[in-house]
Order: structure tokens, then C-alpha cells, then sequence
């Protein structure tokens, strides 16, 4: 920037020839101009003079028109500029502007004549040193930090063997290299890789969009989806890894479902990528290192695993084995217990077929001491028939003294005898018919009719079999009893012989 300025001579002994004036008259001899005049000769004089400068300056009082142009003002402690950016510059820019950033701008000074005003056309920005850069960081952290997007919980866990891995870095340099190399050495696995600038103008764009297009691939598309993703870069300047702080890039990051390593920089680097990533590595080569497992120590592992799942299960079988011995051994002898079972149930039978003919024969004998102490039926017979015999002459001796009463009853009040004589007739009937059932239920009633009553030592017989040759029975009619034998024919057998 020129700090040295002289108007030009030339304008003003020229502009004074041509009104061809001197000091005389009401304005002496002043030349007169236009105000177009004046305007246009301070813009050629600014333009002329200047040229391209750069400016430093902070953004003040910035807005974005919707026509695309940028307005904006540089200050310092003293003073301040406006200045714009015409649309077709603005992808040029290098940076986004915004209010109280402090750049370097490069442009021209021009003048606006319909205002009296001048303005630096700005072509390009560019931060004014580190610590410019270092706060613009800064105040992005806190405000992405206030939103959440580097919340803990919101990292995802890295997967232990990923089939695909995805590389979004520059196809040229060493950091590819590195990638790919590290990930054969240690389990080679097929790499998906999306070119982008990492630095220069577009950086940032070029980078989330690589990002977010990883991320939109489907699970069984024609492009493989990555397992994990892998953003890196070599080492640089602050301003070389600015494309790595830039909102956009840390958006994509902190919105991609695919799990994130970053790796930008050198180990003490660290830009907002790594706050947003779901794991940070201090170089591409560590990010390989962390993406994929050395195979050959996987299959250790995996060998020490099955030799430790082996012993466990020989050890589980080995308990199970003496459980089951001691079990066994705890369990009596299976022929033992047959053998016994069958003594006993042996034993069973013959007690039973031993007590059933006892308990039947216990069960005679009780029923024989039973029928021993029974009467014998005739002389049943005979006391139910004298108990019928006294009831009737009871009953005789009473209605006969109902009939005395009766009579004398009526015959001290000489009533008529009829009634009397129809209650004896009906009273004789009565008797008669309850001495008739009394006959019907009689067991003389049935010898009677030519039955008769077998009994052997005073008790009834009821079936040929219990009887044997030669035994005495009793013969009882309905007129007195006989003595009978038991006899035998060749005909018939258990014949009663008289």
C-alpha cells in the first residue's frame, strides 16, 4: 500500500489553460470545473496512483446482497474503509468473510462520483497472520461446541475388521501412499478413494462434499459403502490446514454415519475435524494403523481364543465326567434292586396265597360261632306265633271290654243296638284281615304247602353241597319235625334216607 501521495500537476495547469483565465475578475483567476470534472479526475487520480494495494484491516458492518455482491468495511484503530466484492469474485476469495474477521485484502481503490465516495474493489482475502486465524477457530469451536456436534455421545465405535475403507484426501502426495501401504502390511483390505484439494480455494467445499457422498452411498450399491472413513492430509502451515476449520467440512463430519477418523496434520496439528471425527489419529499412517487390526495378530488372538475355548470346554467335560461318576457311584446297584424287588414281591405272593385261605377260614369260623349262638328257627317260629297269639287275645280282651263298655254305655242311655253290632262287624273284619296278612308272612304258611325246612346241627341249609354222606339233618314240616341221613345212590347224590 502506498503511504505517499501527490496529486497530480498536470490536471491543474491544464484544467487552468483551458478556461484560459488568470486571477482577474469576481473569481480572479481560479479555474472552474463541473462536478463530473472533479469526480472523474479524483478517480483517475486514485486509480492511477494506487493501483493494486493490499489492506489490512477487520471486517466491519458486513452484508451479503441478493444480488452477490459483498459490502463490507476494513477498520483499524484510526480509521476505516468500505469496501466491496463484486459477484464474480467472490468464489475467489479464499475465505469467508464475516464480521469482526481480521485479512489482508488485495484489490484496487476506485471512487464512486454520484456519492463523493472510494472503495477498495476487493479481488482476494487472506488472514492476517495466526492469530486472526487462531480466534476465527476459536469462535467457530465455541459456537459448534454450543450446538453439540462434539458431544462424546455422539461418537461411534470403529468397526474391528471393515470390509471397504473409504480415503478422502489428495491423489498426490504421500498421504495415499502411506494409507495404502500401512493397510496391506497389516490386513490388506480393498480402499475407496474420493480425490479432493486440500488446500486453496474450494478446499473446504470439495472436502465436505466428499464426505457427505460417501455417506449417501447405499449398503449393495454398484459403489461399495465404506466401513469407515478416513480424512487426511500431510502437515502444513495454519493456513495450509485452514479447509479443516472451515464450518462445512466440521458440519459434514460430525453428520456422517459412517464412523470418521481424522487424520490432518502432524501429531501437535489440530483443527476442528478432529473435535467433530469420531476417532482423531496424529498421522495418515496411524489412522491406517487404526482403521484395520495386523492380521497376523489377529490370528493369534484368535488362536490363543480357540485354545482358551478348548481347555475351558476339555475342563467344563472333565467336571461333568466326575459329577457324573459320583452320581453313578451314589446309585445303588440296579440288579440289587431288581433282585430285591423281586424277593419281595415273591414274598408278597406267598403270604397272600397263605392268608387269603387263613382269612377265609377265620371268616367261617366267626360266622359258625355266629350261627351257634343264633336260636334255631322253630323256636322262632313258635315265639313269634305266641307273641301273635297273646297280641290277638290282647286284642280280643280289649275290644271285647271297648264292646262292654260300649254297651253299657248305650244300654244306660237305651239307644239302639244297630250301631253297635255295625262297629263289632266292622272291628271283626279288621282283626280278620290283619290275622290273614299275619298267616301270609308265616314260615308255617309255606311248609304248609309242602316245603320243608333241612337244618343240621340247628342251623338252615341252604345248598346241597354243604352237605356229606352220613350226616343227620332235621326235617321240619308244617305238622313236626324228622331225623334224616345223608345217603348216596348211583343216580342222584346227597339222597335223604328216612
Amino acid at each position: 500500500m502506498h503511504e505517499n501521495f501527490e496529486p497530480s500537476r498536470s490536471f491543474s495547469a491544464n484544467a487552468a489553460h483551458s478556461n484560459g483565465q488568470g486571477n482577474s475578475g469576481a473569481g480572479g483567476n481560479l479555474p472552474e470545473y463541473t462536478v463530473s470534472e472533479i469526480s472523474g479526475a479524483i478517480r483517475r487520480t486514485l486509480e492511477g496512483t494506487f493501483g493494486r494495494v493490499r489492506v489490512r484491516g477487520e471486517i466491519t458492518e458486513f452484508k451479503r446482497y441478493p444480488s452477490g455482491h459483498l459490502y463490507f468495511s476494513l477498520k483499524d484503530e484510526q480509521g476505516k474503509i468500505s469496501g466491496v466484492v463484486w459477484r464474480g469474485s467472490v468464489s475467489r476469495l479464499g475465505l469467508e468473510p464475516e464480521n469482526g474477521l481480521e485479512i489482508i485484502a488485495t484489490g484496487k481503490i476506485s471512487a464512486y462520483g454520484e456519492r463523493s465516495s472510494y472503495q477498495l474493489v476487493v479481488e482476494r482475502m487472506e488472514y492476517a497472520g495466526e492469530g486472526a486465524l487462531l480466534a476465527r477457530i476459536e469462535r467457530l469451536r465455541l459456537k459448534l461446541g454450543q450446538e453439540g456436534l462434539f458431544d462424546p455421545a455422539r461418537k461411534k465405535a470403529l468397526p474391528l475388521l471393515p470390509r471397504v475403507i473409504g480415503v478422502v484426501t489428495s491423489a498426490q502426495g504421500a498421504v495415499l501412499h502411506d494409507i495404502r501401504t500401512t493397510v496391506l502390511r497389516r490386513f490388506a483390505r480393498p480402499i475407496l478413494v474420493w480425490p479432493v484439494p486440500v488446500q486453496g480455494e474450494g478446499a473446504a467445499s470439495r472436502i465436505a462434499a466428499a464426505i457427505d457422498g460417501f455417506d449417501q452411498l447405499e449398503p449393495g450399491g454398484a459403489i461399495p459403502r465404506p466401513d469407515v472413513l478416513i480424512v487426511a492430509r500431510g502437515g502444513g502451515s495454519l493456513e495450509d490446514l485452514m479447509a479443516f476449520n472451515e464450518e462445512a467440512v466440521v458440519r459434514a463430519a460430525a453428520a456422517c454415519r459412517i464412523p470418521l477418523i481424522s487424520a490432518v496434520g502432524h501429531e501437535t496439528d489440530t483443527t476442528l475435524i478432529d473435535f467433530a471425527s469420531d476417532r482423531r489419529a496424529p498421522t495418515p499412517t496411524a489412522a491406517a494403523e487404526m482403521a484395520v487390526p495386523v492380521r497376523t495378530e489377529l490370528l493369534a488372538d484368535l488362536g490363543h481364543r480357540n485354545a482358551r475355548a478348548l481347555g475351558a470346554l476339555a475342563r467344563l467335560l472333565q467336571t461333568a465326567r466326575l459329577r457324573l461318576d459320583r452320581a453313578a457311584a451314589a446309585l445303588p446297584d440296579l440288579p440289587s434292586l431288581l433282585q430285591t424287588a423281586r424277593w419281595r414281591l415273591d414274598e408278597r405272593t406267598h403270604r397272600l396265597e397263605t392268608a387269603l385261605p387263613a382269612l377265609t377260614q377265620r371268616r367261617r369260623a366267626e360266622l359258625v360261632r355266629v350261627e351257634r349262638r343264633m336260636p334255631a328257627l322253630e323256636t322262632l317260629l313258635a315265639a313269634r306265633t305266641a307273641r301273635l297269639m297273646a297280641v290277638q287275645a290282647a286284642l280280643q280282651a280289649a275290644l271285647s271290654k271297648t264292646l262292654q263298655r260300649r254297651v253299657a254305655h248305650l244300654a244306660g242311655r237305651r239307644l239302639s243296638t244297630a250301631p253297635l253290632a255295625a262297629l263289632l262287624r266292622e272291628r271283626r273284619l279288621a282283626l280278620s284281615g290283619v290275622a290273614g296278612r299275619l298267616e301270609a308272612v308265616s314260615p308255617l304258611a309255606v311248609l304248609a304247602r309242602g316245603y320243608a325246612l333241612v337244618s343240621h346241627d340247628g342251623r338252615p341249609v341252604t345248598g346241597a353241597s354243604a352237605l356229606k354222606t352220613g350226616q343227620h339233618v332235621t326235617l321240619t314240616f308244617a305238622d313236626g319235625s324228622q331225623d334224616a341221613t345223608i345217603g348216596r345212590t348211583a343216580a342222584t347224590q346227597g339222597v335223604l334216607d328216612f
